[in-house]
């Protein structure tokens, strides 16, 4: 299988897709992705795009919460 985008070759992982609405994240692991090896553009089929978006709603309850550091780099970079 071919990319659409470069042609590049493409391989099926299993990927953290991760979800942010108005900074509210949501962080999904194990999502089937189709990833090109070449640009990294990364696909879903329509049955995986549905339940992203279905977990997205929280029509269900997360296996786990975590706190995440947040850095800005505007504010804190030093170059």
């Amino acid at each position: 299988m071919k990319c659409v985008f470069c042609g590049g070759k493409i391989e099926f992982r299993n990927m953290t897709f991760i979800y942010d609405e108005n900074g509210n994240y949501i962080f999904i692991e194990n999502v089937p992705t189709e990833i090109c090896t070449q640009c990294g553009e990364k696909t879903y089929s329509p049955g995986v795009a549905d339940e992203i978006i279905r977990l997205a709603r929280k029509e269900t309850t997360p296996v786990r919460m975590a706190d995440v550091p947040v850095f800005d780099y505007a504010a804190q970079a030093t170059l």
